[in-house]
C-alpha cells in the first residue's frame, strides 16, 4: 500500500477499523489507490452512517416514542 493512502487512512481509526474487517480492500487499494473515495462510501454503507440510514434510525426512535406514549395512554384510561 502506498504511504500516502497509508497516511490518510491513519487520520480515519473507523477505516482502519474497516479494512481490518473486510480486508479485500487491501488488494483493491494496493492495486489502484484512487479507489480510496470508494472505501469511503463502503464504510459508510457498512456502519450505516448513509442519510437513509440515519433517517430510518430517527424513524424507527420516532415510531418506538410513539408506540410507548399509546402504552402508557392506553395503561392511564385503565387505570
Amino acid at each position: 500500500m502506498r504511504k500516502d493512502v497509508y497516511q490518510y487512512l491513519q487520520k480515519n481509526k473507523e477505516l482502519i477499523t474497516f479494512l481490518h474487517e473486510q480486508p479485500i480492500w487491501y488488494r483493491k487499494l494496493g492495486r489502484d489507490p484512487s479507489q480510496i473515495q470508494n472505501l469511503e462510501i463502503a464504510a459508510l454503507h457498512y456502519y450505516q452512517k448513509t442519510i437513509p440510514h440515519q433517517i430510518q434510525k430517527f424513524s424507527n426512535g420516532v415510531q418506538m416514542a410513539t408506540m410507548m406514549a399509546s402504552m402508557f395512554k392506553i395503561m392511564n384510561e385503565q387505570s
